[in-house]
């Protein structure tokens, strides 16, 4: 089986990208668009972590930039009925940290956005999710890791959804959530949604 490429960038599309190797080998690999959008010029230097799938007609591979999300893959296709092609969806959507905090929150409506992906398909994901969670998260104590907020997780997610329900959106706030914890950890979650509330402010006077 195949679990790591590296070489050199020859072409890349929506679906996913070829990896030419010293020894003159073109991998087709497909990836989440996350992926793509992160790759290199062609020509330029690429290593993947690989998912390789046999079936009977045909050997797959599925390529991500992190072994972190080469695990979260591999959890989601271990769901039943999810497949491939549904697990790149949701990666393209969704880094691992951000799946993590839906995972918690069992938040339907933002699976739900995945195409391809309604209310009741979400809600068995994420049960399934919750099953897995100790696979998915490092600690359940904070959310730290590649770009996620460092402090409580619980103070976070209130913050977050004490934010949405003042009506804003996840996708406005979120970053700002993030920013405000890694500026002060200890914060409780009325302490943060202030915090955000400024920063939206000043933004906009």
């Amino acid at each position: 089986m195949i679990g790591y490429l590296q070489g050199s960038l020859l072409s890349a599309d929506e679906q996913g990208l070829v990896v030419l190797t010293p020894g003159g080998v073109g991998y087709e690999v497909a990836a989440p668009t996350s992926v793509v959008a992160k790759l290199p010029g062609q020509g330029g230097d690429i290593a993947l972590f690989i998912h390789t799938q046999v079936a009977e007609k045909a050997i797959d591979l599925f390529g991500f930039l992190e072994a972190d999300d080469l695990d979260l893959f591999r959890t989601l296709i271990s769901i039943d009925k999810l497949g491939p092609k549904k697990a790149l969806a949701i990666l393209s959507m969704y880094d691992a940290d951000h799946l993590r905090e839906i995972a918690f929150r069992e938040d339907v409506d933002m699976l739900s956005r995945v195409p391809g992906i309604g209310p009741k398909s979400a809600k068995q994901i994420l049960w399934n999710l919750k099953d897995k969670v100790n696979k998915l998260t490092q600690t359940t104590a904070r959310v730290h890791s590649a770009g996620a907020p460092q402090g409580p997780q619980g103070e976070y997610l209130d913050a977050l959804a004490g934010l949405k329900g003042l009506g804003y959106s996840e996708d406005e706030v979120r970053p700002m959530i993030m920013a405000v914890f890694d500026e002060e950890p200890d914060l409780e979650a009325a302490g943060a949604i202030r915090a955000v509330l400024k920063k939206i402010n000043a933004a906009r006077s």
